[in-house]
């Protein structure tokens, strides 16, 4: 089976490694060829071009970027069509994912997979319109999506969630990570600004203010940053003037499962998070880490989304579990003094950190904790959307 992968930031380049893995289990002979980062890489494929160029957020901030989207949009093509592929999988970053598939389909008829079914749930519920005709079948990883998609005419499977997948780090590793970045028994504040240069850059100054007036009434606070790798730079400058003696973990030039491990001791040793809107809500639920959500945009952006959103919590993990119980903070309501005392609040033992641990059990339960890996349900997916036999395992 030849499979050709495109995915766009780090979350796809996650969901694409788990799925490559998945892949060899069904055929231990499957070739990959793509664009992808660092653990679709560490899977066997060689990525066609850096997949940070793709990492761009917002209707204003693409604008600038779109010249060169349309050149590696036809390079992507050109690439599918010499590799010879059973099946195109594109994950996630639908504006230039569904562009590459769009052309293709004008000189190609190769089954196609879109993984991360778009979020028509909460805003621009036409976008399964541009989906018709050139995606031939939809993977979701929330379960509330296939629906939404079989709607509009899509064939799609919920395949579960990545994250509950993952393991997690034992007290050990937790305490190891204390000792090592002299943490001691000070409550630690993970800080997770997003992983796109253009969303840290609007972020990270609000973070540190929300810190400062944090450590105003929590002097004892420690932060820890876990950094992406095409943000860490710019983390690392950015934080110096930061309260809780802030520590950066920076994945670049590090084993990736050395980074991977780094992060998850990080994650069990937080008492509380307050992070960027996205997955990582999911990530730090996985982990039952209380959190605040903080994010804001261009105002063009927020002022275009505001016009769109259709639901009143852009949070998964209120989303998934039905309830609202993790405090966010975006657009004009992004604001220091608020997220601070909110902060503070699920610091504390209390009603709101109980109901959020409450609803971290939810979430994982729905998204599929318990039963096979989400990376092989997907991979079984795709091996029969190719209508190439699978070789191994009985499958």
């Amino acid at each position: 089976m030849k499979v050709y992968l495109i995915a766009g930031e780090p979350s796809g380049d996650k969901l694409g490694g788990a799925l490559m893995e998945g892949l060899r289990q069904i055929d231990p002979d499957v070739q990959f060829q793509g664009v992808g980062g660092p653990l679709m890489e560490a899977q066997g494929m060689v990525s066609l071009f850096p997949m940070e160029e793709l990492s761009v957020m917002g209707l204003a901030e693409v604008l600038p970027k779109l010249r060169g989207l349309f050149r590696r949009r036809d390079e992507t093509v050109e690439d599918i069509i010499g590799s010879g592929a059973d099946v195109v999988v594109t994950i996630d970053s639908p504006d230039f994912c569904l562009r590459v598939l769009r052309k293709l389909r004008t000189i190609s008829q190769v089954p196609t997979v879109h993984y991360v079914a778009p979020s028509v749930w909460a805003w621009r519920p036409k976008r399964t319109e541009r989906m018709i005709g050139i995606v031939d079948h939809v993977m979701a990883l929330l379960p509330f999506e296939p629906p939404y998609m079989e709607r509009a005419g899509l064939p799609c499977d919920f395949v579960g969630h990545p994250v509950v997948a993952e393991p997690l780090a034992d007290i050990d590793d937790a305490s190891a990570f204390r000792m090592a970045h002299g943490l001691g028994d000070a409550p630690v504040v993970l800080a997770l600004p997003g992983s796109r240069k253009g969303e840290v850059s609007r972020l990270i100054g609000v973070f540190g203010e929300s810190l400062h007036k944090l450590a105003a009434e929590r002097p004892d606070i420690r932060v820890v940053v876990p950094a992406a790798a095409p943000v860490a730079a710019m983390v690392h400058q950015q934080v110096k003037g930061w309260p809780g003696e802030p520590v950066v973990l920076d994945p670049r030039g590090m084993d990736p499962d050395i980074a991977l491990a780094e992060k998850r001791a990080a994650f069990a040793v937080a008492d509380v998070a307050l992070a960027a809107s996205g997955t990582v809500s999911l990530e730090l639920a996985a982990n039952t880490v209380p959190m605040v959500i903080a994010y804001d945009m261009n105002w063009f952006s927020r002022i275009m989304i505001r016009s769109m959103l259709q639901i009143d919590t852009v949070t998964l993990v209120n989303l998934v579990s039905e309830t609202r119980t993790v405090p966010e903070f975006l657009g004009e309501a992004c604001k220091p003094d608020d997220i601070a005392r909110a902060l503070d609040l699920v610091l504390q033992p209390g009603p709101e950190r109980s109901a959020q641990a409450a609803a971290a059990e939810i979430t994982m339960e729905r998204l599929g904790r318990g039963d096979e890996p989400p990376g092989l349900r997907a991979a079984k997916v795709v091996a029969r959307v190719s209508g190439v036999r699978p070789v191994a395992n009985g499958v």
